[in-house]
């Protein structure tokens, strides 16, 4: 009988050796960033009840992360500002590539893969120009670093890719420096805007919200093109505005919902599986609110201690919280897993 080595070697030499899948690594359906009670950071693969599949070990606090569209690797993002990312064999924990950003420049703590998986984007700031910039590296050949282009503002945090491959760029408005840590240096002429670029860096589209202390941060894209978008309210509190809201490429910001609630500050957003319904969290608030995409009216409000993860799930959605829990958004916000973990802001959904 031939041996399972001499099968595989078999399958090497006609060239049909079997490509590794997320399969492989469980079959998580999300990844999360977390802390564990020793104080260690690692990021971690969930299935659809909150289960962990996998857990890998980070040498710092971790953001977001992405996931390759077909294959089981993960890029986990430093949080702001940090000036590397990890490429991760989500099979074994093994670290197949270190991204580290050329000399001026800062990763703002997100990045995407393009459709095929040649091509991961992430959002960086040129410091000393005070520009936002959109690296490319190429994931076919160990993620070198193969160029960048201009966000088309200051500070971009989220980027995600739309239905027709095209990219569209939270750009936040606020400016940072290494030297001087989270501190935000230019609120007072600050300009967020949301803009549309193709992966050529030419400008497509760009919307600015009604109030430019409005931060845009976090991002979300239906299936039709629709984008959900999420905000921080820079000023007095009383004063915040609406910091969620929907656009159409070619129109204008629909804002909906009321930010004083969110306690000014959007954590994360979500497209519910089906497109109908669209989420927001806010960790500072304790609280999730979720719209109908269509119309724009809140169907409920979550309340739930530091709340923040939150992605799509078959019809519905999950949401995650610093305290451990994983929640299933149905009629009630059940929870459906408890972790000795806490749970960092990003619920990143697997392809």
């Amino acid at each position: 009988m031939a041996t399972r080595r001499g099968f595989l070697a078999g399958m090497l030499a006609s060239g049909f050796a079997p490509v590794p899948s997320w399969a492989d690594a469980g079959s998580p359906a999300f990844l999360s960033a977390a802390r564990k009670p020793d104080g260690d950071y690692i990021l971690v693969g969930l299935d659809a009840l909150g289960a962990e599949r996998f857990r890998i070990p980070l040498p710092a606090r971790g953001h977001a992360a992405t996931a390759h569209p077909t294959r089981p690797e993960a890029v986990a993002f430093a949080r702001r500002p940090g000036t590397f990312a990890m490429v991760m064999d989500c099979r074994n924990g093994d670290v197949l590539s270190r991204l580290d950003c050329p000399e001026g420049r800062h990763f703002y703590g997100h990045g995407i893969f393009d459709a095929s998986g040649d091509l991961l984007f992430t959002t960086e700031n040129d410091y000393d120009a005070g520009q936002g910039r959109i690296g490319l590296w190429d994931a076919r050949n160990g993620y070198a670093r193969i160029g960048e282009f201009a966000s088309h503002g200051v500070g971009p945090h989220d980027v995600r890719l739309m239905p027709d491959g095209t990219l569209v760029v939270a750009n936040g408005g606020i400016d940072t420096h290494p030297a001087s840590g989270r501190e935000k240096l230019n609120i007072p002429t600050m300009r967020p805007n949301l803009s549309y670029i193709d992966i050529d860096g030419q400008l497509i589209d760009h919307v600015e919200p009604d109030e430019l202390l409005a931060s845009i941060r976090h991002l979300t894209v239906r299936p039709d093109g629709l984008v959900g978008v999420g905000m921080q309210w820079q000023g007095e509190l009383a004063d915040a505005p609406s910091l969620t809201a929907t656009h159409i490429r070619g129109q204008v910001l629909r804002e909906i919902g009321r930010g004083a609630e969110l306690a000014g500050y959007v954590g994360s957003i979500a497209f519910s599986g089906d497109g109908s319904q669209l989420a927001v969290t806010s960790p500072r608030a304790g609280v999730a609110q979720v719209f109908d995409s269509q119309t724009g009216s809140k169907i409920e409000q979550i309340r739930k201690e530091d709340v923040c993860g939150v992605a799509a799930l078959n019809s519905g959605m999950l949401l995650t919280s610093g305290l451990g829990d994983v929640f299933d958004i149905g009629q009630t916000a059940q929870r459906i897993a408890a972790h000795d973990l806490s749970w960092d802001n990003h619920l990143v959904q697997v392809y």
